[in-house]
């Protein structure tokens, strides 16, 4: 018989949620240690890791790893960090992200180049490094999980000059696709999570009017809202738990109808 009690359970599962310290990737590490999961998070800041380590360790368990995943140490000191820690890993989510807009006329060549490094070569590479403890957590009837965090950004043109982000997280739902195809037969899912917009210090110039930069947000169908915790918190829980262990490759959109009923 179905058992629905366990659907959504994540409770004892390993987890590393990069760029977790702020913005949409605080909000998942928190929705996963309040679930039960035992949680890993990094960012390249100290002091902000720590600060949002010792938070979410109020709900449960919760480490930080301080690492620029935007560089080759950074990577190697994630994987040593997790392979000293654990011997398996169920769900990896690639937050970490970052964002650059110039007018198409000024784009420099150094903001392309880094936009597309941290948010489309380091996902990839941090999934090649911790391959084998994905490959130990991985079951047929229970696959390890990977989930990208990509953006509507990357389903249609945004209305901001931020080029390689839109490219990068266009980028992203391939990757996963092509990913999903590659792992398949080692049991390990791979999907992706396209938000819209969500209040994060990132996002801070569509809703503070003296920003600089300040523009209003674009019509959402289901109101003119942001994302909330809890959107992006039950999308993560349904790919990362016995819910979502029949769908690999798959670009799921949180964005209140945002590029795909406007």
């Amino acid at each position: 018989m179905m058992d629905l009690t366990t659907l959504f359970d994540v409770r004892d599962r390993t987890a590393l949620v990069t760029g977790a310290s702020l913005g949409i990737g605080a909000m998942i590490a928190e929705g996963l240690v309040r679930a039960g999961a035992k949680v890993w998070i990094c960012s390249r800041k100290e002091a902000d890791i720590q600060a949002t380590r010792d938070r979410l360790s109020a709900w449960g368990e919760c480490h930080a790893i301080t690492a620029d995943l935007s560089r080759d140490e950074g990577l190697v000191a994630v994987g040593a960090a997790m392979g000293e820690a654990i011997d398996t890993l169920d769900i990896l989510v690639n937050n970490a992200g970052a964002s650059w807009a110039a007018p198409i006329s000024d784009f420099p060549r150094l903001g392309f180049e880094k936009v597309l490094n941290i948010n489309l070569v380091a996902p990839f590479m941090l999934v090649q490094r911790l391959l084998p403890l994905l490959r130990k957590a991985a079951r047929p009837d229970h696959p390890a999980r990977v989930i990208n965090i990509a953006s509507i950004d990357g389903m249609r043109p945004p209305a901001l000059d931020s080029f390689a982000y839109s490219a990068s997280k266009a980028g992203m739902i391939m990757l996963t696709k092509h990913m999903a195809r590659a792992l398949a037969a080692d049991s390990i899912t791979v999907n992706a999570i396209a938000p819209g917009i969500f209040a994060s210090r990132m996002t801070s110039f569509w809703f503070d009017e003296a920003h600089p930069h300040h523009v209003p947000p674009p019509t959402i169908a289901l109101g003119d809202r942001p994302g909330a915790d809890e959107d992006i918190v039950a999308a993560v829980l349904y790919l990362a738990a016995r819910s979502g262990s029949y769908l690999t490759g798959v670009t799921l959109p949180v964005a209140g109808g945002e590029a795909t009923v406007n």
